[in-house]
C-alpha cells in the first residue's frame, strides 16, 4: 500500500481504505466503461491521466459502479467504509487530490460533490422484489 494512503488513513479516520480504493476504481470505470472525461482544462493535462471527469459525473459513475459491484448491498457496503452521501465522495476525492494521487482542474470545487443524489433513492429504490404467484 502506498505510504500516502497510510498517511491519509491516519490523518482522516472517517473513511476506510476501501473507500479510497473504490473511488480510484470508480474513476477508472468512468473513463473506461462509461467513456466519461475529456481533457482537463489545465495545460499539463495532455496525457491519458489528464482526462477530466466532473464531480457530478464521478458521483454518477460511483453510483453505477457500486450497483454493478454490490447490487442490493451497495449502500450497506459504502456506509461500512464511511461513505453516507455524495459529499463523502467529494471528501475522499479531495483527500486523494491533496496527496497528489488524483488531479484537479481549475474549475473543480469540493462543493461539486454535494447533494448530487440521495443515497437511499440511488441505492435502495433501484430494486424491486417480486413474488411469483
Amino acid at each position: 500500500m502506498p505510504q500516502v494512503l497510510l498517511q491519509l488513513l491516519h490523518e482522516d479516520r472517517r473513511y476506510k481504505l476501501d473507500a479510497y480504493l473504490f473511488v480510484r476504481d470508480a474513476l477508472a470505470y468512468a473513463h473506461d466503461v462509461m467513456e466519461m472525461g475529456g481533457l482537463a482544462d489545465s495545460p499539463s493535462a495532455s496525457d491519458e491521466s489528464g482526462r477530466h471527469v466532473t464531480g457530478q459525473q464521478l458521483c454518477e459513475a460511483m453510483r453505477r459502479f457500486a450497483l454493478e459491484q454490490y447490487g442490493m448491498l451497495a449502500k450497506v457496503v459504502l456506509n461500512s467504509w464511511g461513505l453516507y452521501s455524495t459529499g463523502d465522495f467529494g471528501e475522499v476525492v479531495y483527500n486523494l487530490i491533496r496527496v497528489e494521487m488524483l488531479k484537479q482542474s481549475e474549475s473543480d470545487r469540493r462543493e461539486d460533490f454535494d447533494d448530487v443524489f440521495d443515497f437511499d433513492d440511488a441505492f435502495q429504490h433501484e430494486f424491486q422484489i417480486t413474488v411469483q404467484e
